[in-house]
């Protein structure tokens, strides 16, 4: 905490520069000289004389609020740091739905390991209803799925939206017209995720919804086996945009063609994870990590997702 905004506090508190000055040790000049050196980088006093009593200003008010706020901070921050020092090297065991797998979940290991090489961590893998169970019976403490979750025991941090993207070899023909509209999926030979996926009932209901009929060709569970089958079986599929990497077209020959319907064909990657006090002080560190990673997850007091139960409320 601010050495500055410490004296001020305790001034504040004491009601006297002389307590005060005897509570925190140090001569009264001294004391008087970091006052004055807080209120000059404010630009304003923070106290009122009225007789011999100090009296705090407006300011004086909002700043005794803020070294408060800064003073509870910085106490749950000793806790925190006291409570991984106990536990020592952890593991993390993080459940991912397949397509996270093989979208997010790279990335966000990769950024924590880095980060953190005393975290051993674990990953498990399978459809959205079962990593749900694993993070309700613990033997995850967090989960990636391709959706929000509404469990009362859950908290669902959401993460990013991402939608459907088009892709196809880059030397196939489109159409004569010179572009691609989403009736043109109907009858296209494509490779699709497989199916019970979040992002194959995405497709089915895509493909529901415009009355469109594909001609599917092969159903796969990995993203990276669909990409080098397209060339072969002269196809198109359809695949979540935060897979999609530049390089990753580049190295496979593909090309992304705009449709702008797919743009509605959406999910939100979420972060899903049980009662913060249930938490180790390392997964809550994850936890608060992975959120400031991601733009669109939520923001507490403009430093990231602090991992709370005031947080989960």
């Amino acid at each position: 905490m601010n050495e500055e905004l410490h004296i001020f506090s305790v001034i504040v508190e004491q009601s006297s520069m002389n307590k005060a000055a005897v509570l925190l040790n140090i001569s009264q000049p001294a004391l008087s000289r970091k006052l004055a050196k807080l209120e000059e980088e404010i630009g304003v006093e923070l106290f009122r004389r009225v007789g011999k009593r100090l009296e705090l200003t407006r300011i004086g008010q909002l700043t005794y609020e803020y070294a408060l706020e800064q003073r509870e901070l910085y106490m749950h921050y000793l806790k925190t740091v006291a409570e991984f020092k106990e536990t020592g090297r952890t593991s993390l065991t993080i459940g991912a739905s397949l397509t996270t797998l093989q979208t997010t979940l790279p990335d966000i290991i990769q950024s924590l390991t880095s980060a953190h090489p005393e975290v051993d961590i674990k990953a498990i893998t399978g459809k959205t209803h079962e990593i749900v169970a694993a993070v309700r019976e613990h033997r995850a403490e967090l989960g990636l799925v391709a959706s929000t979750i509404d469990d009362p025991s859950l908290t669902c941090l959401p993460l990013f939206d991402d939608h459907l993207m088009l892709v196809l070899p880059r030397n196939q023909v489109i159409t004569e017209k010179g572009r691609l509209d989403i009736e043109d999926l109907g009858g296209m030979p494509m490779i699709l995720f497989a199916k019970g996926t979040w992002y194959r009932l995405l497709t089915d209901e895509l493909f529901e919804s415009y009355k469109l009929s594909p001609d599917v060709r092969m159903e796969i569970d990995s993203f990276e086996a669909i990409l080098r089958l397209l060339h072969t079986c002269r196809a198109g599929t359809l695949l979540p945009q935060s897979y999609l990497r530049e390089q990753l077209l580049v190295d496979n020959e593909l090309v992304v063609i705009p449709i702008r319907e797919l743009e509605n064909a959406k999910r939100t990657t979420s972060l899903i994870f049980g009662e913060a006090d249930d938490l180790s002080p390392a997964v809550r560190m994850c936890i608060n990590e992975i959120a400031v990673k991601f733009p669109g997850s939520k923001k507490s007091r403009g430093y990231g997702y602090e991992v709370t139960r005031k947080s989960l409320k």
